[in-house]
């Protein structure tokens, strides 16, 4: 029992930390539309407004790409190993 135990909490931390990988992908993308927004204006300043929109609605949709990532592991960390310690004690009852 207290092995399925242990099983169980660190199934649900490795997959917090898989999760949070997710986080790299949207920095990254931030980061690149970032550089290329500042590029374009630097070459067009006249466009500084459409750009600037535009690439803060980009990067608002990237985002939350990061936020479901982190969602979903303190779900993994907080709430998922109770549910299934409980669902394993019932089985075995």
């Amino acid at each position: 029992m207290e092995i399925a135990i242990a099983i169980i909490l660190g199934a649900c931390a490795l997959g917090a930390g898989v999760a949070m990988i997710a986080g790299i992908g949207p920095g990254i993308g931030e980061g690149y539309a970032v550089g290329r927004a500042c590029e374009i204006i630097g070459r067009q300043p006249e466009c500084k407004g459409q750009v600037t929109s535009t690439m803060l609605m980009g990067c608002a949709i990237a985002e939350t790409t990061g936020l479901y990532a982190l969602i979903i592991a303190i779900l993994l960390i907080f709430v998922a190993p109770g549910i299934f310690v409980n669902i394993l004690k019932n089985a075995l009852i």
